[in-house]
């Protein structure tokens, strides 16, 4: 594990002596980080100030952690603009350390964010899909070797890795809202190629609505953790073999910022119930 839990505890302990944990968190996936330049009376502390927090290298990840208020709401979150990757070079232990990181600090709620394709045929880029469950196709596990109880039991339960009753808060925010929100299950692979169009028939197959390169180990190390999971994801793209254009990262990037507005409202609505219900 090396030493996950003491680089964990360490990164925290930093974290708390600086500002006090807010009880719920967002991961911000590619394009998606203007969650965090709307916050209010922010702080904002770059990854490379915060223990064992590698730095994001893809276009699109600011590499900074932003706490502060929703707008226009008294709710605290922290926002993580951008995460690191396996098809980076990073080991695992790694790429979940943030979301360790955020449960030894004392979050309780976690929203995870990405860019994907689109593989359900109903979807359209610009679509926002809330993750009822997800297929770890990297070939990792963070939960790999020796367990240390102090992240979490040997064998955790994924029965409902995406909490049901954040979810459906994410519904009732939507539906309030007037936001069409479409459903389905997230395939996670290692990357950094794009999926061939033989693979992804064969993911929508199995029943995936998505695809993308990020989230699973996260859910699974916050799972392990005892964080409370929602996820939602921006479909940016019609998955390969279902488009007639070629994919490239810019274009993911594109159909984000076209979907920020309604992006920003849905999470900053259920980040705000969120947080309600960690308080009643």
């Amino acid at each position: 594990m090396h030493d996950a839990y003491e680089k964990a505890a360490e990164a925290a302990q930093w974290l708390r002596a600086r500002l006090p944990a807010p009880s719920g968190a967002a991961v911000l996936g590619s394009g998606l980080g203007a969650l965090a330049d709307q916050l209010e009376d922010a702080q904002v502390i770059p990854y490379g100030e915060i223990p064992y927090f590698p730095g994001p290298a893809v276009s699109g990840h600011a590499g900074v952690l932003t706490v502060g208020r929703l707008p226009g709401c008294d709710t605290r979150i922290a926002a993580l603009s951008g995460r690191v990757h396996l098809y980076e070079g990073h080991p695992v232990w790694q790429v979940v350390h943030a979301v360790r990181t955020l449960k030894l600090w004392g979050v309780r709620d976690l929203l995870i964010t990405n860019a994907a394709g689109g593989i359900d045929p109903a979807f359209v880029p610009g679509d926002l899909m809330l993750i009822t469950d997800h297929l770890n196709l990297t070939g990792k596990n963070p939960l790999w070797g020796h367990n240390d109880d102090r992240l979490g039991e040997r064998f955790p339960d994924m029965s409902h890795a995406y909490d049901p009753g954040l979810a459906a808060v994410v519904r009732d925010c939507a539906q309030t809202l007037g936001q069409t929100l479409r459903e389905g299950v997230y395939a996670g692979v290692l990357g950094p190629s794009y999926e061939t169009p033989a693979e992804i028939r064969m993911l929508r197959v199995v029943g995936a609505g998505a695809v993308g390169m990020s989230t699973v180990n996260e859910v699974i190390a916050a799972r392990h953790a005892g964080l409370r999971v929602c996820g939602i994801s921006c479909i940016t793209n019609l998955a390969a073999g279902l488009g007639t254009e070629a994919l490239h990262h810019d274009e993911v990037k594109e159909i984000a910022a076209l979907a920020r507005n309604r992006f920003l409202g849905l999470v900053t609505a259920a980040m705000d119930r969120f947080a309600a219900q960690a308080t009643a």
